[in-house]
């Protein structure tokens, strides 16, 4: 049953470790785009495990890739050679528009982005870091020191000097009110700004094109690739953080930064999630000048682990050859038509954003989000829920997601919000 679970996972595990729910759920499989609870019950699967089951539930050529490797060997380590890893990385690099690209494997997001907070700031000889207001980069101590979402972020210590950036939130702030291009112009001169309070080299710039966490907020297109004309002015490097925009997901493009590409790809981009399908697989790119500049000792223990990346290569390899980038864009661009016109008039909703199969419902307050996770649960859909004030509904559902899919989900999605609008419950 589920509440002695409950009791159980309170009684060993942090108090601080959250769960969706009143009563939470225990999902034991899935299929498809739908997972099923310890009860039986089936739901329509809105949110990935946090954008993480990118191409479907029990998808066969990934399933049967790991039972394959696993039946041969689990474990080697980055001490010896492993096939896959090689092909993996040959196919990210080739993927990721960084010009002589090399890969490191990580085991998770928060791996990947603490591994390039390194690699900048041996590069640079710094340790300042520029980030953006309402991020979230993971939970390691160097990425919680640069993570500008007080939310996610339990201490104010850090071996990092982090400034702040505006940009990031479009229709919040002190230039909300400006046209795209004055907002642009604004935030690049709070980043001439912000240097000109910095002690000597700034290492980096870390920056989601698309603010997961933060729910789904982005900036207008093109504000990195302004931002990086400064940047390149004073040496400083550029990652992009693709731990959850990365593979298609946005739909208009493969990689989030590419919607700033004026000025060339990044000199790092992390990523993570969806490659591995819910096996853990994270990592850097970084053209080689970058990523050789480590003159100590390293490897990974799990990192590149010959199970996850035969994974990982039958994940992007389906990923590839359905075109689920299309897929995301054309169905991503009907749920969220679907969604605006079912928010039209509701007083609860504040704002309905998104691109692709990445969508951000902006609520009044925490406590209506809250409320129409439950609500939503009760029809049978599953969603997640971010933003500074925790108050954002996530939607971000496997990039195979159907048409009817989509609109079914619409549809619970306008009785969760009309319930919730009125303040009644189904």
């Amino acid at each position: 049953m589920t509440a002695p679970l409950h009791q159980r996972h309170r009684a060993v595990l942090p108090q601080w470790l959250a769960l969706y729910y009143r009563e939470p759920l225990e999902l034991t499989h899935g299929e498809g785009r739908h997972v099923f609870d310890a009860q039986g019950r089936r739901y329509l699967d809105f949110f990935g495990g946090i954008l993480t089951t990118m191409t479907a539930h029990a998808l066969p050529e990934v399933t049967k890739a790991i039972a394959d490797q696993a039946g041969r060997i689990l474990h080697t380590s980055t001490l010896y050679l492993d096939r896959h890893m090689v092909e993996l990385a040959e196919r990210i690099a080739a993927l990721s528009g960084i010009p002589d690209a090399r890969v490191f494997f990580t085991t998770s997001g928060t791996e990947a982005n603490d591994a390039a907070l390194l690699l900048a700031t041996t590069h640079r000889r710094s340790n300042q870091i520029l980030a953006m207001r309402n991020s979230y980069h993971g939970r390691s101590f160097s990425t919680v020191g640069i993570t500008g979402n007080s939310a996610w972020s339990p201490t104010s210590l850090s071996p990092l000097q982090t400034l702040y950036l505006h940009g990031a939130v479009r229709s919040s702030g002190p230039y909300a009110h400006l046209d795209d291009r004055r907002f642009i112009e604004a935030c690049v001169a709070d980043l001439e700004d912000m240097l000109g309070q910095a002690h000597g080299n700034v290492a980096a710039l870390i920056a989601e094109p698309v603010q997961g966490v933060g729910g789904f907020t982005a900036p207008p297109d093109g504000l990195y690739a302004a931002f990086r004309q400064v940047l390149d002015r004073h040496g400083i490097l550029w990652i992009s953080d693709e731990v959850q925009t990365g593979w298609g997901r946005t739909g208009d493009h493969f990689w989030g930064w590419q919607a700033h590409a004026g000025n060339g790809p990044p000199d790092l981009l992390t990523f993570a999630k969806g490659i591995g399908n819910g096996m853990a697989i994270g990592g850097v790119v970084a053209r080689a000048e970058v990523m050789n500049c480590l003159e100590a000792n390293s490897i990974s223990t799990f990192g590149g682990s010959p199970v996850t990346m035969a994974a990982g290569l039958a994940n992007l390899g389906h990923l590839l050859e359905n075109d689920l980038q299309g897929n995301a864009r054309r169905v991503g661009g009907l749920l969220l038509e679907r969604l605006r016109a079912a928010a039209a008039g509701l007083a609860v909703v504040r704002e309905v954003r998104g691109r692709g199969l990445m969508i951000g419902v902006e609520l009044a307050g925490a406590e209506a989000a809250g409320e129409a996770l439950e609500v939503a649960r009760e029809q049978g859909l599953l969603i997640g829920k971010g933003g500074r004030a925790g108050n954002v509904l996530r939607i971000a559902p496997p990039m195979s997601l159907t048409v009817a899919e989509a609109e079914e989900g619409a549809a619970l999605l306008e009785r969760t919000l009309r319930q919730v609008d009125g303040g009644e419950r189904a």
